[in-house]
This record gives C-alpha cells, structure tokens and sequence, in this order.
C-alpha cells in the first residue's frame, strides 16, 4: 500500500462498547441501532476488545494523538495542556506530506487548540467542550444552581430542542465535507488525513424525537447490573462517585428516561455519520481513504448505580474501534474481529503502518496494521495485556488507579485502596473481585504476578510529582480567549467567531488567531 492513502477518524464522545446493534446481548450489547457502523463493522476489521488510556476526555484524547500512556504525556485531567513538543497523529502525518485537519470537539486547555493538525476551521477553541446546552429553555438556568451540574444530566434527558440542521454533530460533518472539498480543489494529489470529532453520545442526553421514542417508554432496558451487586459496590471509589454524581437520588422512571435518550443520542450520531459518509462515497471521496471509528471514552448508563465515566469499569474504559480499508469495502480483504485486548494509544502508530509513514520514537501503542489486514501480529500476540489509568484524585486520596486488562481478566491497583480483579470470561459484568476472594496460594501467585505487571516501571508517587509539575505548562500556555457557547467557527476573513450567534451580528472570539494561539497554523 503506498502512502497516497487518505485517513478519515471518525471520533465521537462517550460511546461505551455495548452500544453497537452488532453486539448482541448475549456478549454484553444493548438494544440500540446502527446500521452505519455495523456496516463498517461488516467491512473492516473490528477490535472487540478495545480500551481508552484513561477513562475521561481530554486525558484520552492526548494519549490517543501522541499514541503515549497519558501520564507520558502530561494528561491528567479535563483541560490539560497538550505539549507543543510531542509529536501527534496530525503533526507527525503532515511532515510525511499529508494534508491534516481537525473538525469539532478537542477539549484542550491552554492557547495550543491545533495539535499539530494544519487546519482546524470548526470546534471548541475556548476550553471548555463543544458540547451544545440542551434544553434550551432549562439547561442556562441550571448551571446557575447549586449541585445542579450532575443532577440536571438525568433530570433534563429526553427530547433535543435544538433544530437538527444546528447540532454539532451535523456541524462537524458539514465543515468536515467542506474541508475535503477545498483540499481536493487546491490540492487534489495530496493525501489527507482529517479527523472528525463528533459530542454524542456525551451528554446533554437529549435527541431528536423520532430517536428518543424509539426507546421510550416502551424500548429501554434496565442497567445490566443494579447497584450492590458487586464485591465492588462499597469500595470508595465506587462510594465516591456515587455521591458526586447523586445517583442515589435517580428514581426508576428518571434512570429509564436517561438511558433512553442516551440510545437516542447514539442512534442520532449513527444516522449523521451515514449520511457523511453517503456525501463521501458520492463524491469520491472514499475511494482511497481507511475509515476509523472510535470513541475517547464510554459511558456506564446506570451500570452498578453510576453515570458518566471515570472509573476502572468495562462500560466505562472500553469502547468500539474499527478500521475499514478500502480493500476491506471491496471485497479484496474479508472482514476479521481482532480478539487480543488493543489500545487507543494503537490508533496512531496503527495509522503510520497502514499509510507507510515511519513511526516515531518513544510511543507505548503498537502497529497493529497487520492484524487489521488480517495476518498474525507478534508484537500483539506476545503484549502481556494494556494499560488504562487514572492518575488524578477525582474520587479522593488513594482512588488513583493503573489498570491492565489481559486476554481473560482485568487487574486494578489503587494508589492507596484496595485492589480489585476480574476473570472477564467468567464474570463479563466484574461481579466478583478476585482480591478479596483468592483462598489458594495459585489465586494468589497469579494476582500477585498481575499487579507486578501492572506496576511495571511505573511509580504511583512519582506520577504525582508529573502532574504537579504540569501545571507550569499551563502557566507557559495560558488560555487567551473566553468564548460564551462551545463551539466556534473560523470565518473565511480569519475572524474566529461564535458558532451559535447569529450570522450577521457574531460574537468575535478573536480577530487575530495567530497572536491568540500559540500553535495557530494558518
């Protein structure tokens, strides 16, 4: 394959595993629809067993682009500052001849919002992410109330009262198309690389109507495992996020509400993607171009008593990855499920060995181009498992935890609780903790070799100093703009203005990008 092959990344926010209708229950799905990525899946290669670095957006959206564990690359939480030093899949692609672009969420802090992508005309330039207030009427006066933040995500799930035409997702996919057409017009023997990154399913939990009562009242499932449960359900992790989300204050009717809507937001995200690519392939523009979907994060919908993400849990860390060569859509390669536990830190250099460009140095994913062809890859075969953390103390003191998931079971250990692990085969919905339970000196060795494996090289003590020393990237990168919605559009006359204020009277963000943005590319 010559690297004439163009990439578009199909990235969206919040999208656990089990939400895919090609998953079926018996393996851990759910009944949601859509047609558009089981069609990939259908025609590709996809990875059944794939984890985010670090369950929260910003942290696994930097290691997904340096394809680097995230405390290697100072993601420690929402907001962090991207180092203008590390190579990512955009900068890295560029400088072996791709034209490269970003469309849509990012959720970077400081005045670096590019990484290293050419040109990034649409997304949330601010800080905070591009995800639209919805309903429109109730979500302004809520973020005016106290503790009203977590509550209000289940409380106001239901029915999107933003115009269709006007929501992000369709936002990214307009812009997205736009900028493909530019670069083929001014620069047609160019290969290009553009990511596309979408807000659903994250919340606001709101959806077009037609989505949302699809599922509600009568087509929503309850969580797959109720709170107390688990061994784990009065771990303080567990107890800690339950209280900062309030979910103890959920009632049925408002559990089912919310994990409708969230069907709905997955459902609306499917059929936008498909009507992308449809202008794609009419187009053209697929011709040449692995498609790659993903999602930072997934989501645990009410799963052992929790919403949101964050934490060690299956809903939560893994999430569907699927590459779809053009060779694959053709029928010149069959479609293969790739088993082995992979990684999002895989994605980037998975991209270089699948367009022919060197990888770079010091990157902790693997290639995994021959496996998507499917053929054997050693380097897969022979990885112990991968790693996913989280190096913050958002639940509290000692809730930071390193995770490795292997081919049968997962290992959890905490910075300063109680270690927890699952035999997945066994027990796919982690009911019974292996810790707490293992009475021979085999269950012992085995946990013990585990945790050896999980703490290899690695330091709970000196990852904090790391992210202590982050903030002073912060402080050398300082966020120069304030916008007042979360997204922003950059005009064709480089005034880069609110994208939800009206046309003809914009709200300026900035009128000089480049002295705002350090890293401004334009």
């Amino acid at each position: 394959m010559s690297n004439d092959l163009n990439i578009l990344l199909l990235l969206s926010d919040e999208h656990s595993f089990r939400f895919l209708s090609a998953r079926e229950s018996r393996r851990g799905g759910e009944p949601c629809h859509t047609p558009t990525l089981d069609r990939l899946i259908d025609q590709g290669a996809n990875c059944d067993a794939a984890y985010c670095q670090m369950p929260l957006c910003t942290p696994s959206r930097m290691s997904m682009l340096t394809g680097r564990h995230s405390h290697r690359c100072g993601a420690w939480g929402n907001g962090s500052v991207l180092s203008p030093d590390l190579p990512t899949m955009g900068s890295h692609l560029g400088r072996h001849g791709y034209a490269t672009a970003t469309v849509g969420k990012m959720h970077l802090g400081g005045s670096l919002q590019h990484a290293g992508f050419g040109a990034r005309p649409y997304g949330d330039f601010g800080g905070p992410p591009g995800h639209q207030l919805d309903p429109l009427d109730r979500m302004a006066d809520r973020q005016g109330e106290p503790g009203m933040a977590m509550r209000s995500r289940t409380l106001d799930a239901g029915v999107s009262q933003i115009p269709e035409s006007l929501l992000q997702e369709q936002m990214v996919a307009r812009e997205s198309l736009a900028w493909l057409r530019q670069h083929r017009h001014r620069q047609p023997d160019t290969p290009w690389m553009l990511m596309a990154s979408f807000s659903r399913p994250h919340f606001p939990l709101t959806a077009p109507r037609r989505f949302f009562d699809r599922y509600y009242p009568a087509g929503v499932t309850p969580p797959r495992v109720a709170r107390h449960s688990s061994d784990s359900a009065d771990h303080p992790m567990t107890e800690s996020a339950i209280r900062g989300f309030r979910t103890d204050e959920i009632g049925d009717q408002e559990m089912l509400r919310a994990r409708a809507a969230y069907f709905a937001c997955v459902d609306t995200l499917d059929e936008i993607i498909g009507d992308f690519l449809a202008l794609l392939e009419r187009d053209g523009l697929l011709d040449n171009t692995l498609i790659v979907y993903t999602s930072d994060h997934g989501e645990l919908a009410g799963e052992h008593g929790l919403f949101w993400k964050n934490t060690w849990h299956e809903a939560a860390t893994r999430v569907p990855l699927i590459f779809s060569l053009p060779e694959h859509r053709s029928g010149e390669l069959a479609a293969t499920e790739i088993a082995q536990p992979v990684s999002l830190a895989d994605l980037f250099p998975t991209l270089c060995g699948l367009s022919q460009v060197p990888l770079p140095p010091e990157m902790d994913g693997l290639d995994l181009a021959d496996a998507v062809r499917g053929r054997g890859c050693l380097p897969l075969a022979e990885r112990p498992g991968v790693i996913c953390e989280s190096l913050s103390p958002r639940w509290g003191e000692g809730t930071e935890f390193r995770m490795i998931r292997t081919a049968d079971c997962k290992y959890i250990a905490f910075k300063g609780c109680e270690d927890l692990a699952f035999d997945l085969q066994a027990d796919p919905d982690e009911l019974v903790n292996l810790v707490a339970r293992a009475t021979t000196a085999a269950e012992v060795s085995r946990l013990d070799s585990l945790r050896a494996s999980v703490l290899d090289g690695f330091d709970f003590d000196r990852a904090e100093v790391m992210r202590l020393d982050s903030k002073r990237l912060a402080e050398r990168f300082p966020a120069r703009v304030r916008p007042r919605h979360p997204n922003q559009i950059l005009r064709g006359d480089g005034l880069l203005v609110e994208a939800d204020s009206p046309l003809y009277s914009p709200d300026v963000v900035s009128s000089d990008p480049g002295q705002d943005f350090d890293d401004y590319p334009g």
